[in-house]
């Protein structure tokens, strides 16, 4: 009983390390952008953002993270050029699109195109 009541905890709290180990942070998912993208299962988007083309591994994981990075960057610029966040995100959205790579899919009119 005693090593029974010391046991579970322990687990427990390993599980919680273990999947904490095991989260993607923003260096992992730039690392992995480029793959994701050259996969097919990443794309950009004329908002600004990444998209999920597949959902497929990480692809989810890697948008959401580079996501919300780019969401802060693009605030931070809007706020100090007294514009819109709107204005930013198309602005690099626009961008995005003309710079992504031939092969590689981008959104346009809501529908994904290999570029």
């Amino acid at each position: 009983m005693t090593i029974r009541k010391f046991l579970m905890p322990f687990l427990l709290v390993t599980s919680l390390l273990s999947t904490t180990v095991l989260a993607m942070d923003l260096n992992a998912a730039m690392n992995g952008l480029s793959q994701a993208k050259a996969a097919g299962l990443l794309g950009e988007q004329p908002n600004g953002y990444l998209g999920v083309v597949t959902a497929q591994g990480d692809a989810a994981e890697i948008a959401r993270l580079i996501n919300e990075a780019r969401r802060a960057e693009y605030q931070r610029l809007a706020k100090g050029n007294n514009i819109q966040l709107s204005d930013v995100e198309t602005m690099a959205g626009k961008k995005a699109l003309e710079k992504t790579p031939a092969g590689q899919y981008i959104q346009l009119n809501g529908k994904w195109l290999k570029k």
